[in-house]
């Protein structure tokens, strides 16, 4: 049996080598590395596949979010809505912009931001909404649309790990993950669904107006060369990791097929065991398993964790402190018991190897060793 990893780009490179290699030579070779052609046709296919009439490829997820709220004329101290439970990425950009991050639990199944915590949140002072598609499904937005336009709210989705997920609204509408709200984000690194070799992100909306903006703002503000219209950031996605983007695209809902089929494993494996529960999917949303997060309940986490590593079995803890308690963000306006899932989440969840290349090898002596550690 291979050695397990936690994610295995090494043996997803070696099904699509040859044209990563012949693509990488045809890069170099044109000496276009930024915004040549390789950008602007993965720029358009992405369009195409996310039915949206704007992509702006940018840097890195990171700074998508940052240019995102940068495009909504913010101003210092508005108030921007988050989940508690997330990667620091999200409220690390509100903080930089000077916008005021305000943090609310997440639902226990399912992981996913409580809309009735956001509307219990909002004051005359909140102009936005972050939801995170957690994991690899899709919030409520149908609920989180709902709020936005009657409060008159800007939505901003982080879909860094939810890219290909489908969300389906009552009516039977079906959309993309971040193509739902004014914007959306993504994250190109390599672990995600749909990562390049490097950094890399996009910005996704349906709006004129926000698209001609974001693309000044990712460009130092410029829309004519050397005529700066407004304060900007150099963030671009470079020529060669288009190229990797432009290779994997046509093979996401392979690739995400391959992470459910390794979830269906992981549900079936585990039913039956108390201690264990499973990552609900959502009825309205398409979970793309980013991650496959288990909540063990009556034992030690830490302990499996360790079971498993003794094992040569990597399993990972997303997130093992919750925002509010990070150093960087700690504040008086929050205590504990404002976050009593996300408190409870941290020292239940464990996340166990998911990515395409999982073999059935692979995944029965997983499954098979964490059930050893409960009888």
């Amino acid at each position: 049996m291979q050695k397990i990893q936690m994610v295995d780009l090494f043996n997803q490179y070696q099904q699509i080598k040859n044209k990563v290699d012949q693509k990488m030579i045809e890069v170099v070779e044109s000496s276009a590395y930024i915004n040549g052609p390789e950008v602007k046709s993965f720029q358009a296919e992405l369009e195409s596949y996310l039915d949206v009439p704007h992509v702006i490829p940018c840097g890195n997820g990171t700074d998508a979010l940052q240019i995102a709220l940068m495009a909504l004329d913010l101003k210092p101290g508005d108030e921007v809505i988050t989940a508690d439970f997330t990667f620091a990425a999200t409220v690390e950009v509100i903080d930089l912009l000077k916008l005021k991050s305000v943090l609310v639990d997440v639902y226990n199944d399912d992981f996913t931001i409580n809309t009735e915590a956001i509307e219990a949140a909002i004051t005359d002072k909140t102009k936005a909404i972050i939801p995170v598609h957690l994991f690899g499904q899709c919030a409520n937005m149908d609920e989180i649309m709902r709020i936005a336009v009657e409060h008159d709210l800007y939505v901003v989705e982080d879909t860094a790990q939810a890219i290909g997920s489908t969300y389906t609204f009552p009516d039977g509408t079906e959309r993309k993950a971040g193509t739902m709200g004014h914007i959306g984000t993504t994250s190109f690194f390599p672990s995600k669904n749909l990562g390049c070799y490097g950094d890399g992100g996009a910005i996704f909306t349906s709006d004129d107006d926000l698209a001609h903006r974001i693309r000044g703002i990712v460009n130092h503000g410029m829309y004519e060369r050397y005529y700066h219209d407004e304060v900007g950031v150099n963030s671009r996605l470079d020529s060669l990791q288009a190229a990797i983007l432009r290779i994997k695209l046509p093979l996401l809902d392979e690739y995400n097929a391959k992470r459910r089929a390794a979830a269906d494993f992981y549900d079936n494996a585990f039913k039956g065991f108390d201690n264990i529960e499973t990552p609900k999917r959502r009825e309205d949303s398409h979970h793309v398993f980013h991650q496959y997060t288990l909540k063990v309940k009556n034992v030690d986490r830490n302990a499996l964790q360790k079971f498993l590593g003794e094992k040569n079995i990597p399993a990972m803890i997303y997130y093992p402190v919750p925002l509010h308690k990070q150093k960087a963000y700690t504040s008086d306006d929050y205590s504990d018991d404002q976050f009593p899932v996300t408190m409870e989440l941290i020292d239940q969840v464990i996340s166990l190897p998911m990515h395409t290349e999982l073999s059935e090898e692979q995944l029965t002596y997983i499954t098979d060793s964490v059930k050893e550690f409960f009888k």
